[in-house]
């Protein structure tokens, strides 16, 4: 598996090359091209001539910082992916060998064409495509636990810290497929509404212990977040869904 840093090194590997004189075309493949495979090779054949050392420049330095972005602005970016971001410029930005195709699971037994990007726990995110041209990320969702929104939601963060970034708000009862979906509606962040989904899960243990409490809570229905039910669950982020190209009404 390739770390988040050994995709970080290809993607400033890129941009040197591209200093040196690459084609335009390099830098922006074309939704179907099929990336090359970095070796793994760390000797050069005796033939081989010693390159001398390269020294990143301004350009391989800003791939660098932004790879070491995890900041997801909902509509907008997840990091270095945006609106169109391509697999070819998934490949580039994290190396082929991190990349996995194939479907992933969007509720409701059903899937999705998408690929993920194997970079962690903490790094790691799929996407799912808006169409077999894998031009165009529809939503990324999967996330490791270093994504965050510019309000500090991620994966994890409790029940009280979503009030306080939140205010009030409204949740779906638990124990469905779209259980604890968070609506942001009339929220301090209603703003990301369409582009953004939440979902809570309280800690299994908490939830067996205070089995009356997780059963006043459950079912397709909508609660207020001061139910005191919710107090005794340890409820934390479960999951997020990031829309940068919502499907057309």
């Amino acid at each position: 598996m390739v770390t988040w840093q050994t995709g970080a090194v290809l993607a400033i590997a890129v941009a040197v090359l591209t200093a040196c004189g690459g084609s335009p075309e390099a830098d922006a493949p074309t939704p179907d091209a099929t990336p090359t495979e970095p070796s793994t090779e760390t000797e050069l054949p005796e033939s081989a001539p010693t390159a001398a050392p390269q020294t990143p420049d301004a350009d391989a330095e800003g791939a660098a910082k932004l790879l070491g972005d995890r900041i997801i602005e909902p509509g907008v970016r997840v990091g270095p992916i945006t609106r169109d971001t391509s697999r070819a410029d998934l490949a580039a930005q994290f190396g082929e060998e991190a990349l996995e195709d194939g479907d992933i699971p969007v509720g409701e037994g059903f899937t999705e064409f998408g690929t993920r990007a194997n970079l962690g726990p903490a790094e790691s995110f799929s996407v799912i495509w808006v169409d077999e041209s894998r031009d165009r990320p529809a939503t990324v969702k999967d996330f490791g636990s270093d994504w965050q929104t510019p309000e500090g939601i991620g994966i994890g963060t409790t029940f009280a810290e979503l009030e306080a970034i939140l205010g009030p708000f409204q949740l779906y009862g638990f124990d469905w497929d779209y259980g604890g979906t968070i609506v942001l509606e009339n929220t301090q962040l209603a703003n990301y509404y369409g582009s953004l989904i939440l979902r809570v899960q309280p800690s299994r243990t908490a939830a067996e212990q205070a089995g009356d409490a997780y059963l006043a809570v459950t079912g397709d229905r909508l609660f207020d977040s001061d139910n005191p039910s919710f107090d005794s669950l340890g409820i934390t982020v479960s999951e997020m869904i990031v829309y940068l190209n919502p499907p057309t009404q």
